[in-house]
């Protein structure tokens, strides 16, 4: 990563995992650098862009046509060769939030051959979910409710530098326009950092010991059964603490891609799965 030259300094270069590991130490030793839970302006912000979200992709849901977010049609022939569409979809009000960061990324992909009720079973199936995405899920499971939804929970693990294990609680809701078009929403209602998992000291971090690497995260899938295969679309929304002051420079691009690269290894899971 580049800094700009100062006068009497040249440029240097510094180590990408060095950055971030500096990043990771402050988190993890120094927890107070930044708020152990999100401010109250911050769970509001980010429940006021969800509100807007879920509008949107309701009126999306209404009718077949414009189901999915529009995708190029440069995109739509790279993905019936395999490949991913991902973007960035910037917050309108921008990204910073009180003591917060707001992160929302969209993936599409096509998978030959699948239709709707195969995606709708691979997606229902949580049981199943630690051997289509791992090693980012390590277990899960799901009980229904009577109204028709899921009550879900995961144990995921996040590797980037550092390993991080979190057990996590959804609301998941699925729904169908036709046989054709389907959708899943899942919202995250508890998130928790385990500290030393999987050993004998192994136990939940404490509210005032959580380090904020998620706080929020809600999941959108779309489906569209055509073209001899099916076109699936995530959205993902979530919301991590702030970068510790003064390192914005240096860990931002990385902070950022960590929402991405979950997207992008979650919707590549699905199709692989979906292959099989």
């Amino acid at each position: 990563m580049k800094v700009a030259p100062t006068s009497g300094s040249r440029a240097f270069s510094v180590p990408r995992a060095f950055l971030v590991s500096c990043w990771a130490l402050i988190c993890l030793a120094a927890p107070v650098c930044a708020e152990a839970e999100p401010t109250a302006a911050a769970v509001s912000a980010f429940n006021s862009y969800i509100v807007a979200v879920e509008s949107r992709i309701a009126r999306q849901h209404c009718s077949p046509s414009g189901f999915l977010a529009a995708v190029s049609a440069k995109n739509e022939d790279a993905m019936r060769r395999g490949e991913l569409a991902i973007e960035q979809v910037a917050p309108a009000s921008g990204s910073d939030l009180p003591g917060a960061m707001l992160h929302h990324w969209r993936g599409t992909a096509f998978a030959p051959g699948a239709t709707a009720a195969d995606f709708e079973r691979l997606m229902r199936n949580f049981k199943a979910y630690p051997q289509h995405f791992a090693p980012e899920v390590v277990r899960a499971g799901a009980t229904e409710q009577k109204d028709g939804r899921l009550q879900a929970w995961m144990r995921v693990r996040q590797q980037h530098v550092i390993t991080v294990v979190m057990d996590t609680d959804y609301d998941v809701a699925f729904g169908r326009l036709d046989a054709q078009h389907g959708y899943s929403i899942s919202q995250s209602t508890k998130i928790t950092e385990i500290d030393s998992p999987g050993s004998g000291g192994e136990r939940p971090f404490t509210a005032d010991e959580e380090h904020g690497f998620l706080w929020r995260l809600n999941t959108y899938w779309s489906y569209e059964e055509r073209d001899g295969g099916l076109y699936m679309q995530i959205e993902s929304v979530s919301l991590t603490r702030s970068i510790p002051p003064g390192l914005g420079w240096a860990v931002r691009p990385f902070v950022e891609s960590v929402p991405r690269d979950s997207l992008e290894f979650t919707l590549r899971s699905a199709c692989n799965a979906l292959k099989k």
